[in-house]
């Protein structure tokens, strides 16, 4: 049977690992054909790109690059849409942290967090949408945080990036609608990534109970919202779809 995305093309940016790893190969296990970006980890993206192709998907495009750069993000698309002739799905999933109180954040803390987290965004999409409004078809999927929505001590660069990146989801919703491209963001909940890893087990603990489901996300459970919102979400734009377990309604 033909995946839900088949004869699609799709690009995952910090696809090496996390999210952007699940997300991949989920869209790839779709149908779709995907072009894997990463910034540093080569030998981690060859890993994802090994597995889409033993799971018998199309192999994948490797590109590197830095999309907190606008010339390399510009140019990264620019060699998906040669390589593949067009692109049907944008994933803007790169994202860092340099978590400190607010009496700690540097300048570069800062500056840094937004340049990965949301200068990417406009970055690569701006790029994208050319190609998908002039096809009439597109699915561009940004991936924010509940911190975004609610915030969280120690993250005021963290929060304000994700929380841009919903707010920069809605009006460009609008402005592309009519070209038959939705734009949506994902606003996952505390998941098991590095990210999480890096958290002490004592307070592992303690975030833990305040999530109602009882348990942290699944990088799988970000990937099935976003597979959805591109093979199925033809009629929602402009949305963030909050996939927390509760911690955040």
């Amino acid at each position: 049977m033909p995946g839900r995305l088949e004869g699609k093309t799709a690009l995952v940016t910090g696809a090496s690992r996390g999210l952007g790893r699940a997300i991949s190969i989920k869209l790839a296990d779709e149908g779709a054909r995907v072009a894997l970006n990463y910034r540093s980890g080569e030998a981690e993206v060859r890993t994802v790109a090994d597995e889409i192709a033993a799971r018998g998907g199309t192999p994948p495009l490797v590109v590197r690059a830095d999309v907190s750069n606008k010339v390399e993000a510009r140019a990264m698309v620019a060699k998906v849409l040669d390589a593949f002739g067009r692109l049907d799905i944008l994933v803007n999933n790169a994202g860092i942290t340099r978590d400190k109180s607010m009496r700690k954040l540097t300048d570069d803390d800062w500056t840094e967090v937004i340049a990965t987290n949301l200068n990417s965004v406009y970055y690569c999409t701006s790029a994208a949408m050319k190609a998908m409004c002039d096809q009439k078809f597109g699915r561009i999927v940004n991936i924010s945080s509940f911190v975004g929505q609610a915030g969280n001590f120690g993250q005021t660069n963290y929060s304000g990036s994700k929380g841009g990146v919903i707010a920069f989801t809605k009006s460009a919703a609008i402005e592309l609608a009519k070209y038959n491209v939705t734009v949506n963001a994902i606003a996952p909940g505390f998941t098991e990534t590095d990210m999480l890893s890096k958290v002490a087990p004592a307070v592992r603990e303690q975030i833990l109970a305040k999530i109602p489901m009882g348990r942290f996300g699944k990088p799988q459970d970000i990937a099935k919202a976003v597979a959805f919102l591109c093979s199925d979400g033809d009629y929602i734009t402009g949305q963030q779809i909050n996939v927390n377990g509760g911690v955040y309604m």
